[in-house]
């Protein structure tokens, strides 16, 4: 097992899995909610057929990483990715994050800076702001947000059944671009999370990075999907481009928020093309 420790809570170490593969420059995927480093697969052997070192792992209380009761913010994520970075003495790395993993890249690079990475790509991303206020009009009411937290507490195995339906819009999908089995290995990964982990990072969801995009100083390749049922497009994409100097930004036509195996070729030729 590779693992890193990144804290500790009472007598037990917090540890976090990667994995590590190939070699050439390094990228680093970083997983959406709730699944695990594993969700990469398909640009994972897309990235290493270019010849690239690809590094994926596990957020903590997520696939094979601890599952503490605390620190399921993004001060703690990005702080995690630093540890990472910074264990594996890892320079000049590209970064990709899916939903979540957006906001680990805009809390990186707006509280560690750019000195080890090279360029970033955000995923159906959460970033600037997902609450729905005056400022936010195209957001996530607050009542949202607390209905799925409190259908998390009441029975996650039955929400996250419900939850693939729009995660993959699978009244479209299902059996075309993805099979039930690809579904179910993602309600596996989802109810194998930590049951505390898995509602406390429904909160994380409306973090506000509107400080921390301005921030970032290198070039970010923004991707979302214009059929994405989870993260608002309007919310999220075009609205994180207009914050961050040096993007670009491409909708994925029709893509739903699993876009990273429903529209696996699109994204994969997206972030070979950013990042070689």
């Amino acid at each position: 097992m590779h693992r890193i420790t990144v804290g500790e809570e009472n007598s037990l170490p917090i540890t976090l899995h990667y994995e590590d593969h190939g070699s050439g420059r390094p990228v680093v995927l970083i997983h959406g909610f709730p699944l695990s480093g594993r969700a990469w697969e398909r640009q994972e052997r897309a990235l290493l057929a270019a010849g690239r070192r690809v590094i994926t792992y596990d957020r903590r209380g997520f696939g094979r990483s601890s599952q503490p009761s605390e620190g399921y913010d993004y001060d703690t994520f990005a702080a995690d990715l630093d540890k990472l970075l910074t264990t594996l003495d890892l320079h000049d790395v590209d970064l990709a994050g899916h939903s979540m993993g957006g906001g680990e890249i805009a809390r990186y690079l707006g509280t560690y800076g750019s000195g080890r990475i090279r360029r970033a790509a955000i995923v159906s991303g959460v970033p600037p702001y997902l609450l729905k206020t005056p400022e936010t009009p195209d957001g996530v009411p607050q009542e949202v947000f607390d209905e799925i937290a409190a259908a998390l507490t009441a029975d996650r195995f039955a929400y996250f059944t419900e939850w693939n339906k729009n995660f993959f819009n699978l009244d479209e999908t299902l059996g075309s671009r993805i099979s039930s089995e690809v579904v179910q290995d993602a309600w596996n990964s989802a109810v194998s999370a930590s049951p505390i982990g898995t509602i406390a990072c429904v909160s994380s969801w409306y973090t506000d990075f509107r400080a921390d995009l301005p921030k970032i100083d290198i070039p970010v390749l923004i991707l979302h999907g214009t059929a994405d049922r989870i993260l608002p497009i309007d919310a999220c994409g075009p609205a994180a481009h207009a914050m961050i100097k040096d993007s670009t930004y491409v909708p994925i036509e029709g893509a739903d928020h699993g876009l990273c195996w429903t529209y696996a070729e699109e994204v994969n030729e997206q972030l070979l093309r950013f990042f070689a």
